[in-house]
């Protein structure tokens, strides 16, 4: 659950990394549009700048020519009052605008218009210098007054709902996420309880009620799948006893018949010895099903493993092995009385198999170890052979964890077998962890990690 958690964490940050670059590119692109208008407003033709230049270029008795070419260039027309309201001079003055105001008519338009012309007035020694732009060209504020608590208030104020905006959102998205996690989190729990094969069922109301009820529908479906191939595997296992033993009781009848031909029980020999693996097989599948489905019972109980291998070690010494292989056993002190609670039946399968494993793929002969020590509160019980080992090829199948009823190639021959499958399965149903590595500079080790008690 943290992890959706974590994806609305990084969703919400990707948008408001958003937010920021498209701040950012509106900005650029307003610079990059009103570049030359904010040139010209605030530059060398502003208002304020061709009034100063004019100022410094005007006596009563005309005006520089270097100021009237700047003036006509930028279809600005002037005009130059004394004290009295009257002209002295005028530049292009239109012709609805007077050439003489009276001091109310300068109070109108000093901060506003002449007849809609938008109108910059300057005081000088003299007298009053005007200079009139274009209509449309500048929208001028006549009512420009502004309270000074207001104006010292306003950075206050601004900071505060800034401050204010911020806590809201961050509240609102504190809320909406927690509320879409406690939505989702059984339908995300019931996922992964179903990704684990497990059955399960969602009773959800709402805007999720019909993802909740999907969920359940898939688990149902599932789980009767589920059941159906389990007993099918089962049905098939015990169909095939029966004829399964008539087969190798006859060809173990034809090999022992001294009246056969050599060649005729060298092959009902042949006949019951693939009929005994055939019948392995099937075990074993059966067994791999019903430990994947939970159909397989553990009779757990505690266990000394060290006398559990100790034990196993000698019924196998006793059954008669091979003089090319040597079984020895390692236990370390700490790990002498360690109990286990398992199901015996099931973890001497286990050990069994990888035992079996290493004597498979070692014809020729290698030495087992089976070692039992304890590292970090956990039981580790691991069976290494200094054989020809495991190529890095083999080692990834492994890893892989195939599905037993994939573990057949395009010849359907077995990759894997199901030895090693059965002790993964084993041990899951432990609640441990299984691993095969490479031991240098030959051979192979696998453990078996268990939850020390």
């Amino acid at each position: 659950m943290r992890s959706f958690a974590n994806y609305i964490s990084k969703h919400l940050i990707s948008f408001a990394a958003f937010i920021l670059i498209l701040l950012l590119l509106n900005a650029v692109i307003f610079t990059l549009t009103f570049q030359k208008m904010v040139t010209e407003d605030y530059g060398d033709s502003s208002p304020q700048s061709m009034l100063k230049m004019t100022a410094a270029a005007a006596t009563p008795e005309q005006v520089s020519e270097n100021a009237l070419q700047k003036l006509r260039q930028n279809h600005i027309w002037a005009l130059y009052l004394n004290a009295d309201g009257k002209c002295y001079w005028s530049i292009d003055l239109p012709d609805e605008v007077p050439k003489s105001y009276t001091i109310q008519d300068v109070a109108l338009f000093s901060k506003g218009y002449i007849e809609d012309y938008p109108v910059f007035v300057w005081n000088t020694d003299d007298g009053l210098l005007i200079l009139g732009y274009p209509k449309d060209s500048y929208t001028k504020l006549t009512s420009n007054y502004y309270s000074i608590a207001i104006l010292r208030r306003f950075p206050v104020f601004a900071l505060g709902m800034f401050a204010l905006d911020v806590l809201c959102l961050f509240l609102a998205y504190y809320f909406s996420k927690r509320k879409i996690v406690r939505s989702t989190e059984p339908i995300v729990s019931a996922i992964e309880t179903l990704a684990d094969g497990k059955t399960v069922s969602l009773h959800i109301s709402g805007e999720l009620s019909e993802i909740a009820s999907s969920v359940t529908k898939a688990s149902s479906i599932l789980n009767r799948q589920n059941e159906a191939r389990a007993n099918w595997i089962s049905g098939i296992s015990h169909d095939i006893r029966t004829p399964l033993s008539m087969i190798m009781g006859y060809a173990g009848r034809i090999a022992e018949n001294e009246t056969a031909s050599r060649t005729i029980r060298e092959q009902a020999e042949i006949v019951r010895k693939q009929s005994v693996k055939i019948k392995e097989l099937v075990r074993d599948l059966n067994l791999v099903s019903q430990l994947e489905y939970e159909m397989q019972p553990l009779h757990k109980e505690e266990i000394r493993l060290s006398k559990l291998l100790r034990s196993y070690v000698a019924d196998l010494l006793n059954t008669g092995v091979a003089d090319s292989y040597h079984i020895r056993i390692e236990i370390t002190p700490d790990s002498e009385n360690t109990v286990l609670k398992c199901d015996t039946r099931l973890i001497l399968r286990a050990v069994n198999n990888l035992v079996q494993n290493s004597m498979k793929y070692n014809p020729q002969g290698c030495e087992i170890c089976l070692s039992l020590a304890i590292s970090n509160n956990k039981l580790i019980l691991a069976v290494t052979d200094n054989g020809i080992g495991m190529s890095a090829e083999k080692l990834q199948e492994m890893e892989e964890k195939p599905h037993y009823m994939k573990s057949t190639d395009e010849r359907l021959d077995l990759r894997h077998g199901l030895g090693l499958l059965i002790v993964q399965q084993i041990v899951e149903a432990h609640q441990g962890d299984f691993a095969i590595v490479s031991v240098f500079p030959h051979g192979c080790r696998a453990t078996l990690t268990f939850p020390s008690s």
